[in-house]
């Protein structure tokens, strides 16, 4: 007769995690391997002795491979970990050690405190005062006043990638310290993010990770998971344990108080325990040949992430943590959907081949909690896997990485690309070839969080990493940028004011487009990382948004507020069906021209093109020259008593670069010029409302 213990309770394999119940805590984990599971209790994060060990009795706490057990007075806010023991074989991919405190890969919170060293955890020995903590933390202890997702299509939305710290972080946000960096800081800039106009922030990493997974300086991008389910501590102005959870469910309830959808960029390829040399914090401790993918020798990872290891998403272990996971995030967090960094990671098997039909992203696309939510991948991954236009699914939309190298070397003036240049406009029907396919789904961008912003790309002919400490090797040299005569900063007006109007050339271009566009943070004041295109680790003023630029810049910002209301306001914009689609079923029509009506010039020298995009009730036409001299273009005619309204000319100094509809001039002529490398964008308006 087995007898069990009296101040702790069976409990049961699921769910997975730490679960408040009626009768106490259920602490629940997955290991197949191992001999011993021990749960320890700490009162500090900074604790290197637990204040309690509850062994796990393997007759009584484990079911299959789940070790669980009730332990009743637990409450929110208790600190937690476990010590998991088993062979320490790396040659048969067991790295089991009993001497390491093991962060539970379900934690809801994690505790880091002062002491966490990263360095010293990959150290032999106990880990214990180092280590992350869990939290238990009860979900239900949160009053979401009625909030629920969104769900915004994507023909309404308008994307804008930020990081939650580097948002707030400088001293000209105007914000108490305490909350500067922070999920409440992101609150107080919700009118600036409402009045650009945007509908959706994407938010670089804020699962929980491990800044100091970076060998110079901090990881601030956070692409280094530690805790898939944790909101990151840090960015918290709160220091109670659960203080996190909460202030980010703050951070979401006021963006949908605004009418704004949170995305979150989810790093679900690989984790901060890097490779063999990397610490035991979590995952490899529990059951490293279930969580990573191994080589042939399972002593050493399989680096498709190009981070040292690659989690194993499509071990059936592993997808139910990413769905569980998912699930989470949106039940309990109500964000609004995901980004999916290196994406294509997850479309490889246990052994790293690509897969027809990936379980794991098939589940995904297919799981009713989700089914509401944005799932956008980055359908590459660091392996030379490629999936941009082929990506699986009904449902999964794509970073259009394609986009953004042909629109850059169109503003940039190379050969050969205006009819790349017309496909990406419209939706790139060239790959995205389904008709019946949501051209929105293509996530159009020029600049992202990784490489160049839009300021630098128009001031940089090469990158400048120095600061990273690696000595310029690092980030990519595939840049297609110009510097418009001068590298780097300029006090030389004439080199300014072309950089400013290729800014908005890109801009314009972008929010044209057909598909969803997504900003970069700053881009539209001019933020600049002095050419550094790879500023993961520079948590500083390199990478802060200076609210000093909104003074700086009000004629760039007062463009772009305009440009995107503008757009957001034209059906035609907002189209969820290819253009020119066949007659009689969609209604949004595109014809191109080059200098003369409908003779575009699609040749190597060719470097313009002028659209009109017309509807039953709208009409609208694009001019764009990247030619080194003026242009005179020929301008469709009109009928009903319409005159063309010039909307936007790039060349032209703030305000008349962009004029509501309302205030913009008539155009008399049957041509319009148009200055070297610069754009124009005209509305097709009834002379009756003049």
């Amino acid at each position: 007769m087995v007898k069990r213990r009296l101040d702790t309770l069976p409990g049961q394999s699921f769910p997975i995690g730490a679960t408040m119940t009626a009768e106490g805590v259920n602490f629940c984990v997955f290991s197949k391997n191992c001999h011993q599971v021990e749960l320890h209790l700490f009162d500090r994060a900074e604790d290197g002795a637990p204040s309690r060990v509850i062994p796990f009795d393997p007759r009584l706490n484990r079911t299959f491979y789940y070790w669980h057990i009730t332990v009743p007075g637990v409450q929110p806010g208790q600190l937690y970990g476990y010590r998991v023991d088993g062979p320490f074989a790396p040659e048969k991919g067991y790295r089991f050690d009993g001497s390491k405190l093991l962060l539970d890969p379900y934690a809801r919170a994690v505790a880091l405190g002062s002491g966490y060293d990263r360095a010293a955890a990959a150290r032999p020995g106990n880990n214990a005062a180092y280590a992350p903590k869990a939290v238990v933390v009860d979900p239900s202890r949160y009053d979401w006043q009625g909030d629920r997702p969104l769900r915004h299509p994507y023909s309404q939305t308008v994307i804008y990638e930020l990081h939650v710290g580097g948002f707030t972080r400088h001293p000209s946000a105007g914000l108490p310290n305490h909350l500067r960096g922070t999920y409440a800081g992101l609150i107080e800039k919700i009118p600036y993010l409402k009045q650009l106009g945007i509908s959706a922030v994407e938010l670089l990493p804020v699962q929980q990770f491990d800044a100091q997974d970076a060998p110079h300086g901090n990881n601030y991008w956070g692409y280094s998971p530690m805790a898939f389910f944790a909101p990151h501590a840090v960015y918290a102005s709160r220091s109670d344990h659960q203080g996190a959870v909460d202030e980010f469910r703050d951070m979401v309830r006021a963006l949908h108080a605004a009418n704004i959808e949170v995305i979150l960029d989810v790093v679900f390829n690989h984790t901060h325990e890097g490779d063999h040399r990397g610490p035991t914090v979590s995952m490899r401790g529990f059951e490293n040949r279930a969580y990573y993918m191994l080589e042939s020798n399972p002593a050493y990872y399989a680096n498709y992430s190009g981070c040292g290891n690659t989690l194993n998403g499509n071990q059936s272990i592993v997808r139910r943590l990413i769905m569980d996971c998912l699930r989470y995030w949106v039940r309990e967090m109500h964000v609004d959907g995901f980004r999916f960094d290196l994406a294509s990671v997850l479309a490889r098997d246990e052994w790293g081949q690509p897969l027809r039909s990936p379980p794991i992203l098939w589940e995904i696309e297919s799981e009713p909690v989700l089914a509401g939510t944005k799932i956008i991948a980055e359908a590459w991954d660091a392996g030379g896997l490629y999936q941009v236009g082929t990506f699986i699914g009904d449902r999964w939309a794509e970073w259009n990485g394609r986009y953004r190298d042909d629109i850059r070397r169109f503003i940039k003036g190379d050969r050969n690309t205006v009819g790349a240049l017309a496909a990406r406009i419209s939706a790139s029907p060239d790959f995205y070839t389904r008709l019946d396919r949501d051209p929105n789904r293509s996530i159009n961008f020029v600049t992202c969080h990784d490489g160049f912003t839009l300021n630098d790309l128009v001031s940089y002919n090469h990158k400048h990493n120095e600061a990273n400490g690696e000595q310029n090797r690092d980030g990519t040299d595939a840049n297609a940028s110009w510097n418009c005569g001068v590298e780097g900063e300029t006090d030389d007006p004439t080199v300014d004011a072309l950089r400013l109007q290729q800014i908005k050339n890109a801009l314009l271009i972008l929010l044209v487009s057909q598909g969803t566009p997504m900003l970069l943070m700053g881009d539209e004041v001019r933020r600049t990382q002095h050419g550094n295109n790879n500023a993961y680790a520079q948590d500083n003023d390199l990478s802060w948004f200076n609210w000093d630029a909104l003074r700086k810049e009000a004629g760039l910002l007062r463009y772009v507020q305009g440009l995107i209301g503008f757009t957001q306001s034209l059906s035609l914009f907002r189209e969820e069906m290819f253009w020119n689609a066949p007659q009689g079923r969609y209604t949004t029509q595109v014809n191109w021209h080059g200098t003369h009506l409908d003779q575009p010039d699609w040749g190597e020298d060719s470097h313009s093109l002028a659209f009109t995009i017309y509807t039953d009730q709208d009409a609208v036409h694009v001019l764009l020259n990247a030619y080194w001299e003026p242009l005179t273009f020929d301008l469709p005619g009109l009928v009903n008593g319409r005159r063309w309204h010039r909307i936007v000319d790039t060349a032209l100094p703030s305000p008349q670069d962009f004029t509501a509809p309302d205030q913009s001039p008539a155009l008399d002529e049957p041509r319009y010029s148009l200055a070297a490398r610069s754009s124009a964008l005209l509305l097709a308006r009834p002379i009756a409302e003049r």
